[in-house]
């Protein structure tokens, strides 16, 4: 079998994480896949992929080789592109993924403007408060909020949010604004999984930190619900401030604590090819980074 044509079939099986889900990605049998994996792995005299009963995994050398053997094939169309006359052209399926909201409110508009500049395209975007692994569940785009736990991609910073402890004027009057992390004790607590499980909210002020254990009263699934009850003046939330950026401006919730907060978030565009990423996801790198980099409420 060619080897270009086994690298393909190889990639396919990492980013499908199967042989099965790569066969039908590709379009032929099973065992064609199989071989395919077995010659490279008998060419290069290294194990690329773990394979038992039920799962597929990658070796270390087997992620290394994955990423060359993008950067060969990704090299390979380029230059088949520039022969053909089709410089500039953007094609293919992308795969981004955001958290909920901020794939809602920010990236939305982003993908919908791609797909407008470039009509060969399609995006599938999957946009969850689940952290997923960019390489085994086959993305080709994140946006992350937080710090990067995997050095291993290519990473571009497009600004920073912080967490906002906020609630409605109706509220505050009612039952006064917390002047310390430990008034919040005495405080009705609406909690949002969406932004952490922890019932341990942490707060600094210089360099002393407070870590105040909330029992909530109210404890939704999502930031939206969180959101809405606090507007409803049932009590104080923490979100992150793009998520009520529109409500504090206009008065509707009012933010508390502010002198005790922690410090911002970074938010960057995550991908894994390097360099040599594909034109489709270039592009839309370029587009987001652009866009995100741009004024937005709640992002600095």
């Amino acid at each position: 079998m060619d080897r270009l044509e086994s690298m393909a079939i190889f990639l396919a099986v990492v980013d499908e994480g199967g042989f099965a889900a790569a066969a039908r990605k590709m379009k032929i049998s099973p065992p064609v896949v199989t071989r395919a994996v077995s010659d490279l792995e008998a060419a290069i005299g290294v194990r690329l992929l773990t394979r038992t009963t039920r799962i597929v995994r990658v070796t270390d050398v087997g992620a290394r080789y994955a990423e060359d053997c993008r950067r060969v094939l990704a090299d390979i169309t380029e230059m088949e592109d520039l022969a053909a006359g089709a410089h500039g052209a953007v094609r293919g399926k992308l795969v981004v993924t955001a958290s909920a909201m901020f794939g809602r409110m920010y990236v939305t508009p982003i993908v919908i403007e791609y797909l407008r500049r470039y009509p060969e395209t399609e995006v599938e975007c999957r946009f969850s408060d689940r952290i997923v692994n960019l390489m085994d569940e086959g993305i080709d785009v994140a946006i992350r909020i937080g710090q990067l736990a995997d050095s291993s991609y290519q990473a571009t910073r497009v600004g920073s949010v912080r967490r906002v402890v906020c609630a409605s004027p109706s509220y505050l009057a009612e039952h006064g604004a917390p002047q310390t992390p430990d008034d919040l004790r005495q405080h009705v607590i609406v909690s949002s999984n969406g932004v952490a499980t922890s019932p341990d909210w942490r707060f600094t002020k210089g360099e002393d930190t407070a870590i105040v254990r909330v029992q909530p009263r109210m404890t939704v699934m999502s930031n939206d619900e969180a959101i809405i009850a606090a507007l409803d003046g049932f009590g104080i939330t923490r979100v992150l401030s793009y998520m009520v950026a529109a409500p504090l401006s206009d008065g509707r919730l009012v933010e508390v604590l502010r002198e005790h907060e922690t410090p911002t978030l970074p938010v960057h565009v995550v991908h894994h090819e390097g360099r040599h990423a594909a034109r489709k996801v270039r592009a839309f790198l370029d587009l987001a980074v652009a866009e995100l980099r741009g004024k937005r409420p709640g992002v600095d």
